[in-house]
């Protein structure tokens, strides 16, 4: 317990260490992550009425970021699935960037969580009517608090070993792992679930919204490693292999192309059959009543999953000014398309045929974005503390140079 407890001192004293371009991100996170506190603080005095949510659009953009960050956290199996079902050695290492990223993405997920709520005392009621196995919604607090669980002992275990500079013990995470590929692929489906079982909301009413949410998933988690890779490749001693690069490439290229498919088929169905319960894809895609606040949104993520797609298949790809762009196109347009273009839509119109649009308020949003500071500024911790350890540079009877990080 001394030694765990000096490493955690050592890791905290790392987590300010850095070059000035790192204490500046460090420093931006920090100042949005206060601002989007103290709008919390403003939403937890005034209530829910401090955002654009009302009662005919009940979840908003909270609830949006929440969907797109279980699939960036269910995104984390994309690389454990090569390293330990095909026996890819190269990229062994690289498990634990995408456990890390997983751990930032549920902590996100349980904030939007506690926002949407309202108050925190609210999540209490979580827990005193858990009300399983009938309830959609307690599977949901069950597969993410379990999901965190699982990627926290992984990645911790891992980089404790490396500390300590010892081979870890099989069997005290290699189960572990594949308790964590199947929960993955269950976080993202019982999110899912939660949407196309309201028989109330035809627009979520769709057998393809699972394998929707895991392709769209696959895609924009394994885009956001990329780019995570890339930044570490080019601003710290960590030799990132270009295996690593070329299997992430794959996996984008395969989950985004299936997700565009799929999204095809929806539309073609939605339109063709032109049935009463198309209104909302009406909305989404074209306006409805002289409302089309969406329209422009949903055209431009489209339009960035397009590009992204030309560029996979390209013989640009291999090239990083090309290929960098295209994962952020993808993950921008992703987030459109599985926040505010399929929450949203899901309650204009409402039942009585009424069209009430939904716009996030300033606070709403800065909320939003202290969380997703937040967020970032945790999985930056994790990254500069675990590369110095995964390199050797920082080892149980190893002193640190405070300047490796350059």
């Amino acid at each position: 317990m001394r030694e765990y407890t000096r490493f955690l001192q050592r890791c905290f004293r790392l987590s300010f260490v850095g070059t000035k371009l790192y204490k500046f991100w460090m420093l931006f996170l920090s100042v949005v992550a206060l601002i989007g506190l103290n709008a919390w603080a403003k939403q937890a005095v005034g209530g829910l009425a401090t955002t654009g949510m009302t009662d005919q659009v009940s979840w908003g953009l909270y609830i949006a970021n929440f969907t797109f960050l279980v699939g960036m956290a269910a995104a984390a199996v994309m690389l454990v699935i090569p390293v330990y079902v095909y026996k890819n050695k190269d990229l062994h290492d690289l498990v634990i960037f995408g456990e890390l990223l997983a751990v930032a993405a549920v902590t996100m997920c349980l904030m939007f969580i506690m926002a949407d709520m309202g108050r925190p005392d609210r999540g209490l009621h979580l827990f005193m009517r858990f009300n399983w196995p009938i309830s959609v919604l307690t599977w949901d607090v069950i597969v993410l608090n379990g999901y965190l669980a699982l990627n926290l002992h992984i990645c911790g275990y891992l980089i404790w070993c490396a500390y300590n500079e010892r081979k870890p013990g099989k069997a005290f995470y290699i189960p572990f792992v594949f308790l964590a590929i199947f929960w993955a692929f269950s976080i993202h489906t019982v999110t899912a679930f939660l949407y196309s079982g309201l028989g109330g909301r035809p627009f979520w009413n769709s057998a393809v919204l699972a394998p929707r949410f895991l392709a769209s998933a696959f895609a924009a988690g394994p885009a956001f490693l990329v780019l995570t890779l890339l930044v570490i490749n080019r601003f710290t001693k960590y030799d990132v292999p270009r295996a690593a690069l070329q299997t992430l490439r794959g996996i984008i290229t395969v989950a985004l192309t299936i997700n565009m498919f799929l999204l095809g088929c929806e539309v073609f169905t939605e339109f063709y059959t032109d049935s009463t319960h198309a209104a909302s894809a009406h909305y989404l895609f074209e306006g409805l009543g002289g409302k089309h606040a969406l329209v422009p949104w949903i055209w431009t993520a489209i339009a960035l999953n397009t590009f992204a797609l030309v560029v996979l298949y390209s013989p640009f790809k291999r090239r990083v000014v090309f290929y960098a762009p295209a994962c952020g196109a993808m993950i921008v347009g992703i987030w459109i398309e599985k926040g505010m273009g399929l929450i949203v839509p899901g309650f204009i119109p409402t039942p009585l045929g009424e069209v009430f649009e939904y716009v996030p308020t300033l606070n709403e949003t800065l909320v939003c974005f202290g969380i997703w500071a937040a967020g970032l500024l945790l999985f930056t911790i994790l990254v500069r503390v675990t590369i110095p350890v995964l390199s050797g540079e920082l080892t149980k009877n190893k002193l640190y140079s405070t300047d490796s990080f350059s």
